[in-house]
């Protein structure tokens, strides 16, 4: 059986996500988290996807990313396929990196995108030592647990300070990379741009301090899409009439494909023999050999 096509779509915004195989860590330093953020800029340089926000954990990454020329699928696997072969041979590891394909969640518009950048940045914070597990978010969402002065303070404190997320630029702390976009979404905060960062900040710092219901926050990760439900029903009917067609036409890439024929391409790309290659310790024409796109 094959799987689900993507659903592409021009002008398309999308939640996309991924974690490490077997909720192993993705990132083992701030150098592999440093490269990952040079890819999201190189997606942007060779594909024009627009990265709106973002945030690196240990083990997953989340992202807001739009597509003008819906080709996010092409982007987000020669980014996954890059780190990885990076990751692997710097670590000297072998083997898929990450846990199957990424995830992508369709948003209906910046609006709705704008309440899930809050979503985003605050996915670092969701730890029980600061009262942001899963039942500490239930209970301060439904009002039942009021967080302590100093359990806010330290929300508030690694938030600011953390390096690896957009929301140091969305607040004013800093610029941030050339090709992160936050104005479309900072437009959502007020009309006034003067005002547009504070105004993120005390939203942000509202849910630091109140909480927000978990179902809601579970809902933004699982959902088939975010937005109306007359969009999410377009959506849904869109990815039922891909899989009714199958895989056909320009999908002829999927077609099986024989070792001898990858081990030629290796061959070719290393300017060695395959016998050379697979014996190099370090060298990247193993992970190459082994690699199976996620996408």
């Amino acid at each position: 059986m094959s799987r689900p096509l993507r659903k592409n779509i021009e002008d398309g915004w999308y939640h996309v996500f991924a974690r490490g195989l077997e909720r192993r860590e993705i990132f083992g330093d701030d150098r592999d988290r440093g490269y990952l953020l040079e890819l999201l800029g190189e997606i942007h340089e060779r594909y024009r996807v627009r990265v709106h926000a973002y945030v690196l954990m240990d083990n997953h990454y989340h992202a807001i990313l739009s597509t003008p020329d819906a080709n996010l699928s092409g982007a987000m696997q020669w980014m996954h396929g890059s780190y990885a072969a990076w990751y692997n041979a710097r670590h000297d590891r072998v083997g898929p990196l990450f846990q199957g394909r990424f995830r992508a969640i369709p948003i209906e518009d910046g609006a709705w995108a704008y309440a899930l950048s809050q979503y985003v940045h605050l996915n670092l914070l969701r730890i029980s030592g600061l009262g942001l597990d899963h039942r500490g978010r239930m209970m301060e969402g439904k009002g039942y647990r009021e967080p302590k002065v100093e359990e806010v303070r330290e929300r508030w404190k690694r938030l600011r300070g953390y390096r690896w997320s957009s929301y140091r630029a969305y607040a004013g702390y800093e610029a941030g990379p050339k090709w992160l976009e936050i104005k479309t979404l900072l437009a959502c905060a007020d009309k006034n741009p003067g005002r547009r960062q504070a105004r993120y900040r005390e939203a942000v710092r509202y849910r630091l301090s109140y909480g927000v219901d978990s179902g809601h926050l579970e809902g933004m990760r699982d959902a088939v899409a975010l937005g109306s439900a007359m969009f999410a029903r377009r959506i849904r009917e869109g990815c039922e009439k891909q899989k009714m067609h199958g895989i056909s036409g320009r999908r002829e890439w999927r077609r099986q494909v024989r070792l001898e024929e990858v081990r030629g391409v290796v061959e070719q790309l290393k300017g060695q023999a395959w016998e050379c290659a697979e014996a190099e310790r370090g060298g990247w024409g193993r992970s190459l050999f082994r690699y199976e796109p996620d996408t």
